[in-house]
């Protein structure tokens, strides 16, 4: 399997950005790693070695990559605003310095058999973000898979609200879009996978996928949340299973 670490400096950040490449060809995926989790976790967790098989056979190509979660969603001491607004100068650095290096690094090795959107995909805190970012820029994401996320902003942000938590908080912001909204239609050409399980700590991750799936019913927009049974926990064995499941899923098996 072709590995690459890189580091670079991020001028939205203030500060050099570490990430690792999994693969040399196929469909990409930045994977954002669980509350202030680190760019190797998703490896050292074994999560890389559930679908070694697609990521070896060029169908997945890997870009797993670090947080600032300390600083913001975990930093509930903090300042409110300057918390929300450096999830935004980080949503800047995924977005605006992140993808457009990935697409580099992607072509240096398949310069044919990609062509779109890249996924997203993360479990627990990186399955809120991968929701969360694809809903905010479906223009240059192609969808998300998301394990046992939440999706409403008020857990880290208590007794505190403002339009930039609003726009970062999905079951706020999707029930008061409207139908024709252009962002929608652009949903609904998108892959969204929202999984999470029924069983210990995974109350607020069901309840806010339920939430979800009744908004996108209400947009006509074809998302697929996927809620296992009860003895389904929110922890890295079930993900091992899901996430294998739903890459396959979303291949085309």
């Amino acid at each position: 399997m072709l590995t690459r670490y890189y580091k670079g400096y991020s001028h939205n950040l203030g500060r050099d950005m570490e990430f690792k490449v999994y693969g040399h060809a196929g469909l990409p995926f930045i994977v954002f790693p669980c509350q202030d989790g680190k760019y190797f976790d998703f490896e050292s967790r074994g999560m890389i070695d559930t679908v070694a098989d697609k990521i070896e056979n060029g169908q997945i190509q890997l870009f797993c990559i670090g947080c600032v979660d300390e600083e913001t969603w975990s930093a509930k001491g903090g300042d409110h605003h300057g918390r929300i607004m450096w999830h935004e100068q980080y949503m800047k650095y995924v977005c605006d310095e992140l993808v457009p290096r990935l697409h580099q690094i992607h072509a240096e090795t398949d310069p044919t058999s990609y062509y779109g959107k890249v996924m997203l995909t993360g479990a627990s805190m990186g399955g809120y973000h991968c929701v969360n970012f694809y809903l905010r820029r479906p223009d240059i994401f192609g969808g998300c898979l998301s394990l046992s996320g939440l999706f409403h902003a008020g857990y880290f942000f208590e007794n505190y609200n403002d339009l930039d938590v609003y726009f970062n908080s999905p079951v706020d912001f999707l029930p008061n879009m409207d139908y024709n909204h252009p962002l929608v239609d652009q949903y609904r050409h998108g892959k969204i996978i929202i999984c999470c399980g029924q069983g210990a700590w995974e109350d607020e991750a069901k309840a806010d996928a339920w939430a979800l799936q009744a908004q996108f019913e209400r947009l006509g927009v074809p998302a697929w949340v996927d809620v296992w049974g009860e003895d389904v926990n929110h922890d890295w064995p079930w993900w091992y299973i899901q996430f294998p499941y739903h890459v396959n899923k979303l291949l085309g098996y």
